[in-house]
């Protein structure tokens, strides 16, 4: 019994150590497809693939010949209390519109209207095209810190 006991240890220690890896601490390898980083650089170079459908919170929308004026002056106050968030003019005939946020998700564009509503109480979610997040381009090689 004290046989099989011993053999069952040392069997345990071996296979353990099996199973230990060996990292090289402080780099990692990227390994991605060629064509990655040309898809990266088409979408840098055409206007089209540097926006996606997403969601903003529309806070102003008016015409007449003060509108202008008026949504520039929604803008500025806007910044003021939330300089995080990017806020659009956009004309589209007869209305001056100012829409704020590029939320990818209804959710996200939910969370935000919780708190700009209580300012803007005609506020509210429209589907929009976004800027696209900024993706990041690693080179192949190894990389060191």
């Amino acid at each position: 019994m004290k046989i099989s006991t011993l053999l069952i240890i040392c069997f345990l220690f071996l296979n353990g150590k099996s199973f230990a890896q060996n990292y090289n601490q402080g780099s990692f390898m990227i390994i991605q497809d060629p064509r990655v980083d040309s898809l990266m650089e088409l979408s840098k170079r055409n206007p089209a693939y540097q926006t996606i459908e997403g969601y903003r919170i529309q806070i102003f929308m008016e015409s007449g010949n003060e509108a202008v004026n008026r949504a520039n002056e929604t803008i500025a106050k806007f910044h003021e209390n939330y300089p995080e968030i990017p806020a659009y003019l956009t004309f589209g005939q007869p209305y001056y519109r100012v829409r704020v946020g590029d939320f990818r998700t209804r959710l996200e564009a939910e969370g935000k209207l919780r708190f700009i509503i209580n300012q803007y109480s005609n506020a509210f979610i429209t589907k929009d095209m976004i800027g696209s997040p900024q993706l990041i381009s690693f080179p192949t090689n190894t990389i060191q810190p």
